[in-house]
């Protein structure tokens, strides 16, 4: 069956949705405003035939416009919102149709009132909709107040003083050309450019604009009455050669500002016209500002300024149980302990807080492991996904890994990114995609894309389809770029079209330096040095500005990847870019800068929305208010309840095995399947011939789900969980000269899913050599049970070699932490989340799948993580395996469990009113099922979650 959003009867269907919306439209308001009408003049009315046919036509306008948003490329709040209403609106219809039909069972007045509620859903969701075809400002845009005629008329009065004047002076006749070039790139640009020349036409340019269209020149210098450009835009909204013809008309002003011009002779000025605006690349270092001397900090004096310019005042910074949490949670990702917490609060040095960021600096392994996940996002990095199966895509996660650990400076990592050695190249080579992409999506552009947007806070994804609509980027820039990365050079495609025209190599910032060389590795080389050179005021500014985000919950630029806006302190941001550059490109450096000031020690602030922190309508008044990342909420779990994950899709400590996973094979029509659910048996005969006495035998073993472990025919041991590695030591007398090990795996469930056996035996002689047996493809496998199989003297030779279901490293399960025969030599307590293969449990938490660079991570719940959080197995299995473990170790002391659950939690003891409350739960049933309750409970707290 081909997926929905392949097949093109559904596809089509989905694309009648504009269509069939118009019907309850028009059915279900003017059933509503003719009852309305007939209900004011006392008459009765049957309409019931209009609603019942608007129901019916609103529940298939509603599952067409599902097949649209499935079928085609619509995503985003304002499309979820639309989805939302319109299935609203189809529940309320057919509610309405109901309460029709029970006519006179149910009263004219509830069936009125239930159709006056279906037409208003009907039309919020039909604004919505208008919203998404024309703009969210669809109707705001013709209010008087919001056409900018306010800006365009004052800008007309100041060079009509200057007409009127004995000379138009040159800089001014300058600015008129380039408001009016803004004009054109506002209004005509979508129609008449170089890469769209409706009717001949292109404004976008002086010989464009000066040799006209199919039609003649559009304007006569100096004769603004003379000119058709000016006809065509005071011609009527209904005339055929009104320009523009659809879309919002100019307003007055702005067609003056035209006439102007073209009466001023049409001059063109030589400067390159900048629509959107744009950050200077320049750096230098702002003065401190002059401050009270309780304002010792340099971005507090930077803040405090702020804060006089806004009228605010300085809150109370939070106290020491918040900050060791805050502080924790930003540097390591952890917890603090409880300990930890009560020996900080009781602590009455001065400097106490800038002695523990140093202190959480110098655990080097959980910083890393902590901002592994920040890095990954930054740079599409991850352990699987698009790409791997194909090989057209690599990993950069040990240089990664390594350059937090060691704290490689910022430019060398910025330099090794961009000319690469083989273990940091995944990053510029992208994703080769499987098929036929869009020529955007070509991997030399990827480069240039990734680039722009991880390093340089610029969205160069726009330019390379088109002209960007966001910034002041060009489709020749774009192509431009991405021919430094590529062998030959690119042709240029529009909008996946072929333009026929080459691009020419070139940096996006010329200024800052050439790009010449021949040689794709030479050129590499010469964009590193100019990217990193300090001049490159963005690099720096980009990845502090990143960090603060990280940190205070919202940019000092806002949004993060559009450093072109207007950052809230132009100077906090400047000094901080240029304090980074001066001590070394050290992120342990920049980290401790922000995190010691007062600014990042003030309380959370419930900013109103997400939209208003990303606009510039924003006030800084403190951090805003953050979510636990979905890692820093699994280490959390781990840390206080139980380990989520128990095997590594990276281990930084390198540790191997010659062991693999293995299961017996499994072939419907030629091809292999998943394993089906049942026992399957496993056989491997091997000598002991080393001469020598044996001294120690030790056994590493797990399966999933369960397995029975015989030696020479006598069972060992079992195991019922893969997660909990089986660690013992097997009396030597059990050995003899030929062995025999037999085992009995088993895959539990009811439909098929991965099953693996993992082992290994090391027996060491007198001579203090080593022997190892490992599971592997030399192991004999079946799937049915025999008489005497798991002695020496049976007979395998028709039995298969077992299945290799993955390496010891790379796998289903990931490098078990536990599966080692020196487990005292593990550094990693649990394993961290960052370390781990993506699963729909972090996915659903908001990690993202890393097809794309991902800046910023939604900090809103949303419903599928209610969901989640409330009916997921996976979850719910390990608040029972946590609660196990809380009760084998203090189940008789109730109190003092929860004492210890709550510190470790929430870094304090419960008060005497949530202890009551819970040794109530504990004591009114199983206390297993009440500890449970509580632990889930205490992990959904708000005061659990939020930062």
């Amino acid at each position: 069956m081909l997926p929905l959003s392949t097949h093109w009867t559904l596809e089509f269907l989905g694309r009648l949705h504009p269509l069939m919306v118009h019907f309850p439209i028009g059915l279900l308001v003017g059933a509503f405003l003719l009852e309305s009408w007939n209900r004011m003049r006392g008459r009765k009315a049957d309409y019931s035939g209009m609603v019942y046919i608007g129901a019916f036509t609103a529940v298939f306008s509603a599952g067409f416009g599902w097949l649209l948003q499935s079928s085609d490329d619509y995503g985003g709040n304002l499309v979820d919102q639309h989805q939302l209403t319109g299935f609203i609106t189809a529940g309320l219809s057919l509610l309405t149709a109901f309460l029709y039909a029970r006519r006179p069972a149910v009263s004219d007045r509830t069936g009125y009132i239930s159709l006056l509620v279906s037409c208003v859903s009907l039309s919020i969701a039909g604004h919505l909709g208008a919203s998404l075809t024309h703009g969210e400002d669809y109707l705001s845009e013709v209010l008087p107040w919001s056409r900018g005629g306010e800006d365009n008329t004052a800008l007309l009065e100041s060079f009509q003083a200057f007409a009127q004047s004995d000379s138009f002076p040159q800089d001014q006749l300058d600015q008129l050309n380039l408001q009016v070039r803004a004009i054109f790139a506002h209004n005509c640009y979508k129609c008449h450019s170089t890469e769209k020349m409706k009717g001949e036409l292109a404004l976008d340019h002086e010989a464009g604009v000066f040799a006209g269209g199919e039609n003649g020149a559009i304007l006569v210098r100096g004769n603004a009455d003379e000119s058709d450009i000016i006809r065509r835009l005071e011609l009527p909204r209904s005339h055929d050669d009104v320009m523009p013809p659809k879309g919002k008309s100019l307003d007055q002003a702005e067609i003056d500002l035209i006439r102007l011009w073209i009466d001023q002779g049409a001059h063109w000025a030589d400067e390159e016209l900048k629509i959107f605006r744009e950050a200077e690349l320049a750096l230098s270092k702002p003065a401190l500002p002059e401050t009270p001397a309780d304002i010792s900090h340099p971005v507090d004096k930077f803040v405090h300024e702020y804060f006089a310019e806004q009228g605010l005042s300085w809150p109370e910074p939070i106290d020491d149980r918040q900050f060791i949490r805050r502080a924790y949670l930003d540097i390591n990702g952890l917890l603090p302990a409880a300990e930890a917490v009560e020996s900080f609060a009781a602590d009455g040095a001065s400097d106490k807080r800038a002695k523990l960021i140093s202190s959480l600096l110098h655990d080097k392994t959980a910083y890393a492991q902590h901002w592994l996940s920040f890095w990954n996002d930054l740079l599409r990095n991850d352990y699987s996904g698009t790409g791997f199966i194909t090989g057209g895509r690599k990993q950069i996660t040990e240089w990664l890994y390594d350059a937090l650990e060691n704290g490689k400076p910022y430019d060398q990592m910025a330099r090794e990114l961009i000319d690469p050695g083989p273990e940091s190249e995944g990053f510029i080579k992208g994703i080769q995609w499987r098929g036929e992409v869009n020529a955007s999506q070509r991997t030399e552009l990827q480069a240039a894309q990734n680039i722009a947007q991880s390093l340089l806070g610029l969205n160069l994804k726009c330019a390379s389809c088109h002209n960007s609509f966001v910034n002041n980027l060009t489709l020749d820039q774009a192509y431009g770029f991405a021919n430094i990365f590529a062998e030959q050079p690119l042709e240029i495609y529009r909008c996946d079209k072929p333009t026929g025209r080459m691009a020419e190599t070139t940096f996006l910032y010329p200024q800052l330096g050439e790009v010449v060389s021949d040689s794709l590795k030479g050129r590499l080389r010469e964009l590193a040095g100019v990217i990193v050179q300090p001049e490159n005021g963005r690099l720096y500014r980009t990845i502090v500005n990143r960090f603060w985000d990280r940190l205070l919950g919202r940019g000092i630029v806002a949004p993060v990847d559009e450093m072109d806006n207007l950052p809230w302190s132009q100077d906090l941001l400047d000094w901080l870019a240029s304090d980074f550059i001066e001590n070394g490109y050290d992120f342990h450096h920049l980290l401790t800068q922000i995190m010691t000031s007062r600014a990042y020690q003030l309380p959370a602030v419930p900013y109103p929305s997400p939209e208003y922190l990303a606009s510039d309508q924003f006030v800084f008044h403190g951090p805003a208010i953050r979510r636990l990342t979905a890692e820093q909420f699994v280490d959390a779990f781990s840390q206080i309840v139980t380990p989520v994950y128990h095997g590594l899709a990276y281990d930084p400590e390198g540790r191997d095995s010659d062991a693999d996973w293995i299961w017996h094979e499994e072939i419907e029509l030629d091809r292999r399947v998943l394993p089906k659910p049942g026992k399957r048996y496993f056989r491997k005969n091997f000598s002991m011939d080393r001469g020598q006495p044996l001294q120690r035998a030790e056994l590493l073993i797990t399966a999933d789900h369960a397995f029975t472990f015989y030696l020479n025919g006598t069972q060992i041991t079992t195991g019922e969980d893969w997660r909990v590695v089986q660690r013992l030591e097997i009396p030597a007398d059990r050995f003899e000269t030929e062995n025999t090990i037999a085992v009995i795996g088993e895959n539990d469930g009811v439909i098929p899913n991965p099953a693996g056996l993992l082992m290994s035996l090391r027996l060491q002689y007198a001579d203090s050599s080593f022997q190892y047996i490992h599971s592997d493809r030399s192991w004999r496998s079946a799937d049915t049970l025999h008489d005497n199989w798991t002695t020496g003297t049976y007979d395998d030779s028709d039995w298969a070699n077992a299945w290799r279901a993955g390496s010891f490293e790379r796998s289903y399960w990931g490098a078990l932490l536990d599966f080692t025969f020196q487990p005292d030599s593990i550094d990693i307590p649990f394993a961290r989340a960052s370390l781990v293969m993506q699963d729909d449990f972090m996915k659903t938490l908001g990690r993202p799948v890393r097809e794309n660079v991902t800046t910023t991570r939604s900090g809103e719940a949303t419903l599928l993580q209610s969901l989640l959080l409330t009916n997921s197995a996976f979850f719910h299995e390990n608040i029972a395996r946590g609660s196990s473990k809380w009760l084998e170790r203090s189940g008789d002391q109730p109190e003092q469990l929860l004492d210890e659950l709550y510190r470790a939690a929430l870094g304090r003891a419960p008060n005497r009113k949530e202890q009551k409350l819970l040794l109530k739960k504990l004591e009114d049933g199983p206390p297993e099922e009440g500890l449970q309750d509580i632990i889930w409970t205490l992990v959904l707290l708000p005061e659990f979650q939020l930062i």
